[in-house]
């Protein structure tokens, strides 16, 4: 049998169901690559080796006992370092904050928990979980697997590192803005991000925008589906506003059935604020992307969209918000990294007038953009707009922090200008590596869904081989 890591998530569980192999033996394989790999890699700010142990022990014991096993049985994963896990200290990936060790799992690592699922650590993130790529003052930054001088982008850019170097099978990353899809995309894996409301677990209900939902980070779309189908099995709780998928997430995705008529843009909502312009190599996944949907029998069109010229304010207003009740110990402000300072003093300026204006704009983007989506069942656009950017790269070449915000706020927008206007509108995405670079480098597309149709993105991912 090959390695645990060289397996993927699906066989990984189905050896782990069957006893060919032991939790124990899988947890322990999967700690020793963490200690080989992740000095250079950065992809965990914090391991719980003795933990994860005593928890795969009692896993192989439940097991060997004849009990009912959860679906991810004995399988590793690891939390981002925004999330509690009992037991294990939160970060939030900021300096800011007292340490503090979490009393008890946060409701997406209990769900884990009780499908069988055993945490490894926590995943090196960005302050707050405020930017696309995962670097802070806590922990070394994490490094790309693919080139440990570029990022994997953020904010679960730890945790696609480590899926993406074979540290753990998958991971669940949660995404407000983009993060769970750019660090896929600036990694080479799947990154799913479900419809708003979809996940009864770890869907920040209480940002401003209701932007944040948690998805799977994964190698393929079958094991994607596998951790979205545990994320969504919580008791006496299914989401309510995506529409009810037959089945199982998995068993969409092992069909891998649907032709649907697909409308091509690369129309951004930060275009009229901010220069857009797209790496050659963005412009080859996007017609790499063309050539695999279309010899897959899809029907692709261009989509003639036009967005909402306050967006760009609107969007920083809101995605920025949450900071103005950061509640900080004493002498924390002074901690903070540039971006985080300069975003939260603003956000305390604000009146509760400017928030709901903001939102307003919102939310008639929303509307009128799920408007012009809806003459396609889904729309392709590139992943990124550049390619993996260097560690370091945000908000380098200013002097004032004001400047060094305002820097790596634009640079984030054109890095990244197809992914947050996603999250307003609650849709789900899927991000697909669809091209290697000259320099090995992967780059991808993004297919946006109708509202609830993660099975139908999962099943063309599947269809194209991912």
């Amino acid at each position: 049998m090959p390695a645990p890591h060289e397996l993927t998530a699906v066989e990984l569980r189905d050896a782990l169901a069957s006893g060919a192999l032991g939790a124990e033996e899988v947890t322990i394989h999967y700690l020793r690559r963490i200690e080989e790999l992740n000095p250079e890699l950065g992809a965990f700010l914090t391991t719980t080796p003795e933990l994860a142990v005593a928890e795969a022990r009692a896993a192989d014991a439940r097991r060997i006992r004849g009990e009912k096993l959860g679906v991810l049985h004995g399988v590793p994963l690891a939390h981002k370092d925004l999330t509690d896990v009992a037991g294990v200290r939160t970060t939030m990936g900021s300096t800011a904050l007292d340490p503090r060790v979490a009393e008890e799992d946060a409701p997406l690592p209990a769900v884990l928990r009780r499908a069988g699922a055993i945490s490894l650590g926590k995943t090196q993130v960005p302050e707050f979980g405020l930017s696309s790529y995962s670097e802070n003052r806590v922990g070394p930054p994490a490094r790309n697997p693919r080139d440990p001088r570029l990022s994997p982008g953020g904010s679960s850019g730890g945790s696609a590192a480590a899926v993406a170097a074979g540290l753990i099978p998958f991971a669940p990353g949660t995404d407000g803005g983009g993060s769970v899809r750019i660090p896929a995309a600036a990694t080479g894996l799947v990154g799913l991000k479900p419809n708003r409301g979809r996940i009864p677990s770890g869907s920040a209900q209480q940002d401003l925008g209701q932007f944040v939902v948690a998805g799977p980070l994964a190698r393929t779309a079958a094991d994607a589906a596998l951790l979205l189908d545990a994320m969504v099995d919580e008791p006496n709780y299914r989401a309510t506003s995506a529409a009810p998928v037959p089945g199982t997430f998995l068993a969409a995705a092992l069909r891998a059935e649907g032709r649907f008529r697909i409308g091509v843009s690369t129309r951004s909502p930060f275009e009229s604020r901010l220069d857009i312009r797209l790496d050659p190599e963005a412009v080859q996944a996007l017609d790499a992307g063309i050539a695999a949907l279309s010899s897959a029998g899809h029907d692709l069109a261009d989509a003639d969209l036009v967005y909402d010229e306050r967006y760009p304010d609107a969007f920083q207003v809101v995605w920025t918000a949450g900071l103005a009740t950061a509640a900080l110990p004493p002498g924390g402000g002074d901690r903070l990294t540039d971006l985080a300072a300069v975003m939260r003093q603003r956000a305390l300026r604000r009146s509760a007038a400017d928030l709901v204006a903001a939102v307003d704009v919102l939310r008639t983007f929303e509307a009128e953009t799920i408007r012009q989506y809806s003459a396609y069942d889904m729309i392709l656009t590139p992943a990124l707009g550049m390619t993996p950017r260097p560690i370091g790269w945000y908000g380098s070449g200013h002097e004032a922090p004001e400047d060094r915000a305002d820097e790596d706020y634009a640079r984030q927008c054109r890095y990244s200008p197809f992914t947050s206007m996603v999250n307003v509108c609650g849709l789900p995405a899927i991000t697909l590596p669809v091209l290697d670079t000259e320099a090995g480098l992967p780059m991808g597309v993004q297919l946006i869904g109708r509202p609830g149709a993660e099975a139908d993105l999962l099943a063309v991912a599947a269809q194209l081989g991912y």
